[in-house]
């Protein structure tokens, strides 16, 4: 009987791998701020799919592979901008994988009402996993596979960190800024809607099932804390590869102010600033340059800044290190492209900041987009 059974392992081992699909679709999506995700929902236990939900917008790559496991493929076809962009008239494609989530666990012992009062704030994934608080210090890596093929007039960001706004800091029709409670953000949902940043009238209204529903009336006057550009982005534009880091020190943001370093045009490490936000192009290179076809590692440490809350001041700046390591004609190449520079990279926003890479694609661009990212880790220092 031994004898047989070794015997027999090998060719069940193969059935096995040959049943495993090259390419497997991640169909689960989960909208982060406003719910848990299910069991179904996390990939590799520690990810969930947020953007567009097609097929091939997000897969598991057997084909290729990173340190011996499949990889993530992203894609976006031309017609595959489903969100209004930052402009008026503007659209955006999005097909990421969130580090950050909550999962119905983290709800545990907490009082009855905690999650539904979290979904109206928007806020469910603050009780999860994956945030970085402001001041605090980490180090991330992860890799990224851009094949040749890939147009050089894309515009996407491929990794990505993003802030948690707190909604519950609003600004009244006069004007007047203050941070409610979760249980005074709850009242004033009764009557208002917000859309965006802004506050409209909350009117009754009946589907064509006959269903109570609530639609947006005019504007009234308030406002909602929103958030605002990522702090740090790592991307594809204007026939370059950069990396741009964002600051806002404002405690309510201002949506109005557009301040946003260009690659094209803003020379690195010279940093674009308003009254509250600055934003610099920490490096950048030629798009022609980005080795293809090939692994290409980032080491990213972050010293995230520090903000001041009501008083809307960075009360220390931070610092940023990145580098990059891939292989070139069987030779491994290590480049230092960022090297520990004081910056502002940041938001003034309590919850702090959390990873996501994939395909954001922005700036009305429908330039077909497909790479691999794999290998992700975090670590405080």
């Amino acid at each position: 009987m031994k004898k047989r059974s070794i015997g027999l392992l090998p060719v069940l081992f193969t059935l096995s791998a040959a049943a495993q699909p090259a390419l497997e679709p991640v169909t689960g999506r989960v909208n982060i701020q406003a719910d848990t995700a299910a069991k179904a929902d996390i990939v590799d236990g520690e990810w969930v799919a947020v953007g567009i939900n097609r097929p091939y917008s997000i897969q598991k790559d057997a084909t290729r592979r990173f340190n011996g496991k499949p990889s993530f493929r992203f894609e976006l076809k031309g017609e595959d901008n489903s969100l209004e962009g930052y402009e008026e008239g503007s659209t955006k494609g999005r097909a990421e994988l969130s580090y950050c989530y909550a999962t119905a666990d983290d709800f545990k012992g907490l009082p009855p009402d905690a999650y539904t009062t979290e979904q109206v704030l928007k806020m469910v994934y603050d009780r999860g996993k994956g945030q970085c608080k402001q001041g605090s210090k980490w180090t991330y890596t992860f890799s990224v596979y851009v094949p040749s093929g890939l147009p050089s007039d894309v515009n996407t960001i491929f990794a990505q960190w993003h802030g948690m706004p707190s909604r519950t800091l609003v600004q009244d029709p006069s004007g007047k800024i203050m941070q409610l409670t979760p249980q005074q953000f709850v009242k004033l949902n009764d009557s208002v809607v917000f859309n965006k940043d802004q506050g409209h009238d909350k009117i009754k209204a009946v589907d064509k099932n006959g269903k109570e529903v609530f639609k947006a009336g005019r504007k009234n006057g308030w406002k909602i804390e929103q958030g605002g550009y990522p702090p740090l982005a790592f991307g594809f534009s204007n026939n370059m590869f950069y990396i741009k880091a964002n600051s806002d020190s404002k405690w309510m943001t201002d949506k109005t102010d557009r301040t946003l370093a260009n690659p094209a045009k803003d020379a690195t490490m010279v940093p674009v600033r308003s009254a509250y936000k600055t934003s610099t192009i920490a490096y950048k290179s030629a798009f022609d340059t980005f080795p293809r076809d090939t692994w290409v590692t980032f080491t990213v440490a972050i010293d995230w800044s520090v903000y001041g809350g009501p008083n809307n001041k960075m009360e220390q700046p931070g610092r940023l290190d990145v580098k990059m390591q891939y292989q070139k004609d069987k030779k491994k190449v290590n480049e230092h492209i960022v090297n520990n520079q004081p910056i502002a990279i940041g938001r003034n926003d309590e919850s702090g900041y959390y990873f996501k890479f994939g395909i954001y694609r922005v700036g009305s661009s429908t330039v077909p987009v497909a790479y691999n990212l794999a290998g992700y880790r975090q670590q405080q220092r």
